[in-house]
């Protein structure tokens, strides 16, 4: 796991699929998405080589299901006895209560997906016991107060936080980076493609400083212009 600070307040967690965020108060921690099975430990060290203490971990946000964001989600609240949040429409997947649905995938992401399915860990994440719902417009007590936005399509309860105060946006997988240039991008492998990009163009509207993806590059300067070019480029037909 690499260890990348963005802003002071703002550390990116890379796993060897996706990656996690961690923000930093004063007073306490907070992870949006916990990487791939077997990142709890790995993520709870990295806290402590900062100096801070897994214990200071008030909170773990979940943008949404999927196992490359929900793998070290039940380890490291065992660890730091942080509370979990995710999206009612999700939470069922985390806790182990139905089985997630597929993504319904393009033919060109077929491979693309293989790929990456073959760098994930082996196994299921483990269940959570207990999730607290958060819905859209609801405000987490961090980073100067974070709104939750629902942002459906790339599963039916995915969200984004919007710290307004601080100009961050955590797009989950309803954004992403190009890994072949960079550039902002619609995520991909989606439940509901039309929904994904509604979702996108709404982010596209935000006026953000800085967006961190749920893969790929995040944007540190001039995030909101990256977002709307991208939204204005897709409604064009690029």
């Amino acid at each position: 796991m690499d260890v990348i600070q963005l802003r002071p307040r703002l550390h990116l967690l890379r796993f060897t699929v996706g990656q996690a965020y961690l923000w930093h108060d004063d007073d306490a921690l907070t992870l949006i998405d916990s990487g791939t099975i077997g990142s709890g430990r790995p993520i709870a060290d990295a806290i402590a080589s900062m100096g801070r203490s897994p214990r200071d971990v008030r909170r773990i946000v979940l943008t949404h299901f999927h196992e490359d964001h929900v793998g070290g989600a039940t380890e490291l609240a065992a660890l730091s006895g942080a509370e979990v949040f995710a999206h009612p429409r999700d939470a069922p997947f985390v806790t182990g209560e139905l089985p997630g649905p597929e993504p319904r995938l393009e033919d060109w992401e077929r491979p693309i997906r293989a790929e990456v399915a073959r760098h994930l860990p082996q196994g299921e994440p483990t269940p959570l016991e207990r999730v607290t719902p958060v819905t859209d417009g609801e405000v987490l007590d961090f980073g100067g107060g974070a709104r939750v936005l629902h942002v459906p399509g790339h599963t039916d309860g995915s969200i984004a936080l919007l710290l307004p105060g601080e100009g961050v946006l955590f797009t989950g997988d309803t954004v992403a980076a190009s890994p072949v240039d960079g550039s902002v991008i619609p995520g991909v492998f989606n439940l509901d493609k039309d929904r994904l990009l509604a979702s996108f163009h709404r982010l596209a509207e935000l006026d953000v400083d800085v967006a961190c993806f749920g893969h790929g590059e995040p944007v540190v300067g001039g995030a909101g212009a990256a977002l709307r070019k991208a939204a204005d480029r897709r409604a064009a037909g690029g």
